[in-house]
């Protein structure tokens, strides 16, 4: 049995306890509110209702291919599969492993999260910096035959060498080409990669945006290249090494 409370009003009489509104009530008083929330639930099932069709269709897609193949070509599109499933795996273990490897690292070292797209000084596990960044998309370069594909940068890399706004880079020709510019006979360009900037092992850069040269774009970012904020690299340069471990991961 439940006991309700009644507050004493004026004359010794009690008043009621306020009534809870139900649904009825909430649509009579915030009719706008009521028809979003409604629009929004039927939003909501449309698309899961979409999601179910092209699943089902693509299950009913596989099944049909799978059936018109050999037993042979069964075999060997399993196998296929194994493989990329594999792959994929070792890919994502590679992954954490480097990941604890610079959580282990008590020297002074970089760490770039491709994709959040976050760069941090670290020692230790400690974050003494942290850093935003954006990462130039994966794609060919250059002009056929001599076409190259630019990947996102992934791994151990090491500083080779730390630019400052007086330092000189040589600017691939493929970047003028992807700048719709021509290319000039003297391609070695001072502040090129702007007034701070990394050059690890295996080519990949880490650069600002420079006052003038074909990588003055705030739109662009070279493929295969990290870009960071200017006033971000100028306060770390100072702290960092050729030799010193860079992690991208």
């Amino acid at each position: 049995m439940v006991t309700r409370h009644l507050r004493p009003i004026r004359g010794g009489q009690y008043d009621a306890p306020p009534q809870r509104h139900g649904w009825r009530e909430f649509r009579r008083e915030h009719p706008l509110l009521f028809f979003g929330l409604v629009l929004g639930l039927i939003g909501f099932l449309v698309v899961d209702g979409l999601l179910l069709y092209k699943r089902h269709r693509y299950l009913a897609e596989a099944s049909a291919i799978r059936a018109g193949l050999s037993a042979v070509e069964r075999r060997q599109a399993d196998a296929i599969l194994a493989r990329n499933e594999s792959r994929l795996e070792r890919f994502r273990l590679e992954l954490e492993l480097l990941q604890r490897q610079a959580r282990l690292d008590d020297r002074l070292h970089l760490t770039i999260a491709v994709d959040s797209g976050v760069m941090r000084l670290e020692r230790e596990g400690a974050v003494l910096r942290e850093m935003p960044i954006m990462l130039g998309t994966e794609r060919a370069v250059g002009r056929a035959p001599d076409t190259v594909r630019m990947a996102t940068p992934r791994g151990t890399r090491t500083v080779e060498r730390v630019l400052a706004a007086d330092s000189s880079w040589e600017v691939p020709e493929w970047v003028y080409a992807e700048r719709g510019l021509p290319a000039p006979d003297a391609r070695i360009l001072r502040g090129a990669l702007g007034p701070a900037a990394l050059v690890l092992s295996g080519g990949t850069v880490i650069y600002s945006m420079p006052v003038a040269g074909p990588l003055n774009d705030s739109s662009y970012v070279m493929p295969g290249a990290v870009r960071a904020r200017a006033d971000d690299l100028r306060a770390v340069t100072p702290n960092l090494r050729p030799g010193m471990a860079v992690y991208l991961y």
